[in-house]
């Protein structure tokens, strides 16, 4: 389990059936095996995402509300590494609940000083 405790990310590549993108940034926060996120830009105006670590994967619900003002939900399980630079990649492989489609994205590690901007904390 990769402690995502104030890791920022950016979507290095998203699936043709995904709505995240280059411009789409993710803000984790975790306690344990909990994680949840905030995220946006691009095609999304406001997703989060909460879920947990079960061994090396990470199993998470998401929704998201679209650029458009569409809502759309789903789920998705990760696997996670880190890199020769030492920062997190992780592997998402998602399936909509509210669409017909699943797929692949890939979330990379921001290179700047992790944060939360507004994250919000579950503790």
């Amino acid at each position: 389990m990769i402690d995502l405790d104030g890791v920022a990310m950016y979507v290095s590549s998203t699936d043709a059936s995904g709505v995240v993108g280059a411009e789409t940034q993710l803000w984790f926060r975790q306690r344990a095996a909990r994680v949840w996120a905030t995220y946006g830009g691009g095609g999304v105006q406001r997703g989060w995402l909460v879920g947990r670590w079960q061994g090396a994967h990470l199993h998470f619900r998401y929704v998201q509300r679209e650029a458009g003002g569409a809502i759309h939900a789903g789920v998705s399980h990760c696997t996670a590494e880190r890199g020769a630079n030492g920062r997190v990649r992780l592997f998402e492989h998602f399936a909509w609940t509210t669409r017909a489609q699943q797929g692949v994205n890939v979330f990379d590690e921001l290179p700047r000083a992790r944060h939360t901007p507004d994250a919000g904390d579950a503790t």
